[in-house]
C-alpha cells in the first residue's frame, strides 16, 4: 500500500535523487521549525538507503522544490510523512538494486548496499547509486511493492545524529528575521483596534514630523508605514498609533476572559458516543474544569517579507507550510499560484497557529501596491499578543457512573468550546481591505470513517476500559479570533479527565495508581503507567494536605498514538512551586531519542507554564493582555529537572510525540497540587488566588 502523502505526490525525484557530487537529495512537505523534524526525516532516508547520514542534503523548503504535503501540524510528520520517505527510498533501492544486478548479470537477492555502494558476498563491485544514477529513471510513480527493512534491520534510526538546522541557528545565520535583501525596506501596518473598525482620519503631517522619510500607505483601512530602517517604521508606527482615528471600535467585555461565561455565548450542539444512561442506582459523581483562552507566547514576534517584481510574488515566511501559504497569497492578493513562490525560513516558531501567517501577507499586500523593492514587515510584541489567533478557552463538565465495584462503567464528557482551527486559511490584514466580508464558517471536517472531526474532542474520553462513553461539544461562536494551539483540545480534555479521574478515585478511597491500572488492560499502557511508578517513587508517596504533592495521569494520545505518563511534585505554599518532572513515553520507532526526549520535555515545560501562569485577558478593543508583564510565563529558573525515558522503541510503527506530553503534565501538576493541599483547583492557572479560594472551599 502507497502511504498517503507518497501518494498525493506520485513521482519518486520529487521525494529522493542523486547528485554528481556524491550528494543525496532528499525532498519532504514538512516545515523544520525547531522540532528537529528534518534531521529524524533524513535518517529514516539514510536508512532505507544505506546512505552514510552525512552524504544526504535535505532540500530547503519552497514552493515547486519540495512535495506538497500541506501544513506541518499536529505531531503528525513522522507518522505520515516519515512513511512516504520511506516507501519512496525503498523503491529507489529497489530500483538500483535491479539496475547494478543487470550491470554484473546477477540476481538482485545477491546484492547488498553499505554506505551507498553495492556490494556482492560482501565484496565491492564498483557500482553505487551515483555510478548508476544515469541509468535508473525516478521520474515514475512509485509500485507500493518494494518491501520495507525491518526495524532489527535499522542503523542510523535510533541515533543521536546531530540537528541538521542547529549549526545555521547557534551562529546567526537561519533566522527570517535578519534576511537582508537589496533594497530591502521596512514595513509597519497600524492594526485596526478591532476587526470591523474603520479609519476615519491620519495627520499624516504628525506621523511625517516623526520620521521624515516615511512612504504611508493607505488602501481603506489597511495602513502600512514604509521606512528604510526597522527604527524608523517603528518611529512611524508610533506616531500613526497616535494620529489615527477609528470608528466602529468595538468594547469587549472583560468578563469573556473567563471560560465560565462560554455559556454564556451562542453555540452549536453535537453529540457522539453511547446512547444517555437511562435511571439507575449506581454512584454518580460530576466535576467541571476549565481552561482560559491562552496565547501561542512565542518567544520572538513573527517576520515576514514579500516581493513583487515582473507580475511574480516572492515570500518569504516562517509558518507551518509553504503551499499552503501560496494558496491564502493567492486568495488575498488575487494572483495566479503559479505566479507566487513561497520560501520557507526559520522563525521563532509556529506550532498550532501562532502570527506566522499573518506577516508574509501584510508584506505580499504592500510589495503589490509597492512593486520593485523587497518588503519586510516584523510585528511588535503587542501585535503578537494582541492580534495572533489565540488557543481557545475550555470548560469540561464531566460525569462518571460507577458500579457496585467502584469501577468506572459510563463515563460522559460535556465540552464548550470555540473553534480550534477557526483562523486557519485567513490573515488579519483582511479585515482592513475593501470589500471585507466576515468569512463563512468553515465546513466540517470528516474523518475517513465518516464522522466529524473536532479538536474540542481530542482526548475527551479517558484512555481506559470503560463500557459506555460519550461526549456532547457546545462549539461557540468564538467572541476573538481564536485557532489551533498545540494539542489543541486535547491537553486541555487530559488536565480534566486525569484530574477526574483521581477524584474518582479519592472518592472511593483507592490509590489513584492502583485504579488506573485495574481499568486498563492495554499491556503497552500497563507498562507505561508502572514505569512512571518506579521513577517517581510512587510508592513513597506520603500523606496529603503537608504542602507537598505527588501526582501523577496518563494518556493514549487521541486514542490511537503515544502513549504517555508523566508525574510531578509540588510545593505549595502561596504559590505552587515545581520541584520535579517524570514523563514515561512509549512512542513506538524512535527516529532520534534526543529529538524525541526534547519534543517530550518541551511539551511537559510548555504544558507547566499552561497551567500554574498562562492566561489571554480580554478587555478594551480585544485582547488586554500585550505585554509579558500581562502574560507571565514560566521562567528559566522556575523550571525543575525533568527525567524522561522512552519504552519499547524498536517497534514496527513510529508515533508523533510533539503533543503528547502536555495534558498528562497539567493533569499530573494538578493533582500533585490536590494532594500538597488537600483540596482541588479544578480552573487554570493555578494563581496565588485559585489557591486561596481551594483551601477556603476545601
Amino acid at each position: 500500500m502507497i502511504p498517503a502523502m507518497l501518494a498525493a505526490n506520485p513521482r519518486l525525484d520529487r521525494w529522493v535523487s542523486f547528485e554528481p557530487d556524491g550528494r543525496v537529495r532528499i525532498a519532504f512537505g514538512r516545515m523544520e521549525y525547531g522540532q528537529g523534524i528534518a534531521t529524524a526525516l533524513a535518517q529514516i532516508a539514510a536508512d532505507e538507503l544505506d546512505a552514510p547520514f552525512a552524504s544526504l542534503r535535505v532540500v530547503p523548503a519552497a514552493t515547486g522544490d519540495i512535495p506538497d504535503e500541506g501544513l506541518t501540524v499536529g505531531s503528525m510528520s513522522i507518522e505520515f510523512s516519515g512513511p512516504a520517505i520511506r516507501a519512496a527510498c525503498a523503491e529507489v533501492r529497489a530500483l538500483f538494486t535491479a539496475a547494478a544486478a543487470g550491470r554484473l548479470g546477477c540476481d538482485a537477492a545477491e546484492l547488498d548496499i553499505r554506505d551507498g555502494a553495492f556490494l556482492k558476498g560482501g565484496q565491492p563491485t564498483g557500482l553505487d547509486y551515483w555510478s548508476l544514477a544515469g541509468e535508473v529513471d525516478l521520474a515514475r510513480a512509485p509500485t507500493g511493492d518494494a518491501p520495507l527493512k525491518t526495524p532489527d534491520r535499522l542503523r542510523v534510526v535510533g541515533r543521536n545524529e546531530p540537528r541538521l538546522d542547529l549549526p545555521a541557528k547557534l551562529f546567526g545565520e537561519a533566522f527570517l528575521h535578519d534576511l537582508s535583501l537589496p533594497g530591502l525596506r521596512h514595513a509597519r501596518v497600524l492594526r485596526q483596534p478591532s476587526p470591523q473598525a474603520r479609519l476615519v482620519s491620519l495627520d499624516e503631517a504628525a506621523v511625517r514630523r516623526a520620521v521624515g522619510d516615511v512612504d504611508i500607505l493607505i488602501d481603506h483601512a489597511f495602513v502600512a508605514l514604509i521606512c528604510a530602517t526597522e527604527a524608523e517604521a517603528a518611529r512611524a508606527h508610533a506616531a500613526a498609533e497616535r494620529a489615527a482615528r477609528w470608528d466602529g471600535v468595538r468594547d469587549m467585555d472583560p468578563t469573556l476572559s473567563e471560560p465560565a461565561a462560554l455559556k454564556t455565548l451562542p453555540y452549536e450542539d453535537f453529540a457522539a458516543g453511547a446512547p444517555s444512561p437511562g435511571p439507575s442506582n449506581r454512584r454518580r459523581i460530576t466535576a467541571t474544569y476549565t481552561k482560559p483562552f491562552l496565547s501561542h507566547g512565542s518567544l520572538g514576534p513573527s517576520a515576514g517579507l514579500a516581493q513583487f517584481q515582473d507580475g511574480k510574488l516572492t515570500i518569504w515566511t516562517h509558518n507551518q507550510g509553504v503551499y499552503p501559504m501560496r494558496a491564502l497569497a493567492a486568495r488575498i492578493t488575487g494572483l495566479e499560484p503559479q505566479a507566487i513562490e513561497v520560501i520557507h525560513g526559520q522563525g521563532p516558531g509556529c506550532y498550532g497557529h501562532n502570527g506566522a501567517d499573518d506577516p508574509p501577507i501584510d508584506a505580499a499586500l504592500i510589495a503589490i501596491r509597492r512593486p520593485g523593492a523587497p518588503i519586510r514587515v516584523q510585528w511588535r510584541r503587542e501585535d503578537e499578543f494582541g492580534f495572533a489567533p489565540v488557543g481557545t478557552a475550555m470548560l469540561m463538565e464531566l460525569t462518571a457512573e460507577l458500579d457496585a465495584s467502584d469501577r468506572l462503567v459510563d463515563y460522559t464528557a460535556e465540552i464548550w468550546n470555540t473553534p480550534h482551527t477557526g483562523a486557519r486559511g485567513t490573515a488579519v490584514a483582511e479585515s482592513a481591505l475593501p470589500g471585507y466580508v466576515t468569512p463563512p464558517k468553515p465546513a466540517q471536517r470528516l474523518m475517513p470513517d465518516g464522522s466529524r472531526f473536532s479538536g474540542g474532542l481530542l482526548n475527551a474520553t479517558p484512555s481506559y476500559d470503560i463500557a459506555a462513553t460519550r461526549t456532547l461539544e457546545h462549539v461557540i461562536e468564538t467572541p476573538i479570533r481564536s485557532s489551533s494551539l498545540r494539542s489543541l483540545g486535547g491537553a486541555a480534555n487530559t488536565f480534566a479527565a486525569e484530574s477526574f479521574i483521581d477524584e474518582l478515585a479519592e472518592a472511593v478511597g483507592q490509590d489513584p495508581l492502583a485504579y488506573r491500572l485495574a481499568m486498563l488492560s492495554d499491556p503497552r499502557g500497563r507498562a507505561v503507567l508502572t514505569r512512571l511508578a518506579a521513577m517517581c517513587g510512587w510508592a513513597d508517596r506520603g500523606a496529603a494536605a503537608t504542602g507537598r504533592g505527588l501526582g501523577l495521569a496518563y494518556d493514549r494520545h487521541r486514542g490511537r498514538g503515544a502513549i504517555v505518563a508523566c508525574a510531578a511534585q509540588v510545593e505549595v505554599d502561596t504559590e505552587v512551586r515545581l520541584k520535579r518532572l517524570w514523563c514515561a513515553c512509549d512512542g513506538g520507532l524512535i527516529i532520534n531519542p534526543d529529538g524525541a526526549k526534547n519534543q517530550l520535555e518541551g511539551g511537559m515545560i510548555m504544558a507547566a507554564s499552561w497551567t500554574l501562569k498562562e492566561q489571554v485577558k480580554l478587555g478594551g478593543a480585544g485582547v488586554a493582555s500585550v505585554t509579558w508583564d500581562d502574560y507571565p510565563i514560566l521562567r528559566f529558573s522556575e523550571i525543575p529537572p525533568v527525567e524522561i525515558e522512552l519504552l519499547n522503541t524498536r517497534d514496527t510503527r513510529a508515533l508523533g510525540l510533539g503533543e503528547v506530553s502536555q495534558g498528562p503534565v497539567m493533569a499530573a501538576i494538578g493533582n500533585a497540587v490536590a494532594h500538597a493541599l488537600g483540596a482541588r483547583i479544578r480552573d487554570l492557572p493555578m494563581t496565588r488566588e485559585k489557591i486561596v479560594q481551594a483551601l477556603l472551599t476545601g
